[in-house]
């Protein structure tokens, strides 16, 4: 008679905790990255009343006979499955598609979150604003340049709007286009490049290709102001007689260097490698050049890998950082902590900290934040199931108290 009553409160009780699960799962409908949990039950040992007899020559065998003690939970499951996008049209607002974890900080201890409504505090810092956790990736140097890309260089990301960028001098300029090959000797083609110092400030320069005979052609970089002692700044031209490419071992293209006033000496390398010799209108100009004067971080950008690309006043655009995420060979392994984010346990596995896009982590999608991956319908459908476990358990509880009162009016 007890075995049903304590098999009706072991219902009763893990009925209870499924609808738990269940409120909790409805309330955070719109909690953004959340993700739903789920409920599994399982019988619990069960009592031997008899054991199994087996066959003989004159009788057959009987199976067991037992009596079970009720049902326990066997798992609450932390369901991973993608959750819808919403567009937020906010830049700082970042959504996974697919697998993976933003990182962020405390500046003790990661965690790991699918929550990226993310914004930049009074230092620039990219955090979650909820609780000032810094969101981790990888900074570019001051030249664009990220190093290496492992979890030994994570670092806080900043994104300092009207931070300055120091000028950077030109060391490098490339020419594209043709060169007209039925020009004659003499003929000319000119056009300028401008060229920046140490402290940013730019030097236009003229250049003049003169053809000087079959195939050559000779140049000369020259300063339209007459201020700039140049050296190196001629040169001559090779190009192939077969398809009048550009022939470097043929050529003689010298590094030009000068020193401005008040600023470094500069030594600018020209790359010629680009041009070409063909019958047709001469259009050698510049294609490239590096350098740059000091510019303000006006905005930013971010692109699927995570990229994050400044938008500066010189016109520049350059990376600043890259958001790392992080993944797990189980993420149902994780521990829930509040504020939407988890941390490692025994079960998740070894973490995997690189990319968005490569090693099986996904893409970010910038101006969207990942909703809750919450199925009212489903909910509310469990919900109806799981009102009529407990019923049906509490009927059994009564039921075996009223054959109890029976058993004892026995007596009387």
């Amino acid at each position: 008679m007890m075995r049903s009553m304590f098999s009706g409160v072991s219902g009763l009780r893990n009925h209870q905790i499924r609808m738990d699960v269940i409120g909790n799962n409805i309330a955070n409908v719109n909690t953004v990255g959340f993700k739903s949990g789920r409920v599994n039950f399982a019988d619990i040992f069960s009592q031997t009343l008899r054991g199994a007899a087996s066959p003989t020559a004159s009788i057959g065998g009987t199976n067991p006979q037992q009596v079970g003690l009720g049902m326990a939970v066997s798992s609450i499951d932390t369901l991973h499955t993608q959750g819808n996008l919403q567009v937020t049209g906010k830049m700082t607002d970042m959504a996974i598609q697919g697998n993976g974890f933003f990182i962020v900080s405390d500046g003790g201890q990661r965690y790991f979150t699918r929550a990226g409504d993310f914004d930049v505090d009074a230092l620039g810092n990219l955090v979650n604003p909820s609780n000032g956790m810094k969101v981790m990736g990888w900074v570019a140097n001051a030249s664009g340049v990220f190093g290496t890309k492992d979890e030994a260089n994570l670092q806080p990301i900043t994104i300092a709007v009207g931070s300055s960028l120091a000028a950077s001098a030109t060391t490098a300029t490339a020419f594209s286009g043709n060169l007209d090959a039925s020009a004659a000797n003499g003929t000319t083609r000119a056009t300028s490049v401008e060229v920046y110092d140490s402290l940013g400030k730019a030097y236009p320069l003229e250049l003049t290709f003169t053809k000087t005979g079959t195939n050559t052609w000779g140049y000369a970089i020259t300063d339209p102001s007459g201020t700039l002692v140049l050296s190196g700044n001629t040169g001559t031209l090779v190009f192939s007689p077969s398809n009048g490419a550009f022939v470097p071992a043929s050529s003689t293209v010298n590094t030009l260097t000068f020193t401005p006033t008040g600023s470094s000496p500069m030594s600018i390398t020209p790359d010629f490698s680009a041009l070409i010799q063909q019958a047709g209108t001469s259009t050698a100009q510049p294609s490239s050049r590096n350098g740059y004067p000091k510019g303000d971080l006006q905005s930013f950008t971010i692109d699927s890998s995570g990229v994050i690309t400044g938008v500066y006043s010189n016109g520049l655009n350059q990376p600043i950082a890259q958001v790392a995420l992080g993944s797990f060979p189980n993420p149902g392994g994780l521990l829930k902590r509040g504020d939407n984010i988890f941390v490692e346990s025994n079960n998740a596995g070894l973490r995997q900290i690189g990319e968005a896009q490569t090693g099986g982590r996904g893409a970010i999608a910038p101006a969207n934040l990942e909703m809750s991956n919450v199925d009212l319908s489903q909910e509310f459908t469990q919900m109806i199931i799981t009102q009529r476990g407990f019923q049906a358990n509490t009927r059994v509880i009564t039921t075996s108290d009223q054959m109890l009162q029976e058993l004892v009016s026995l007596v009387r």
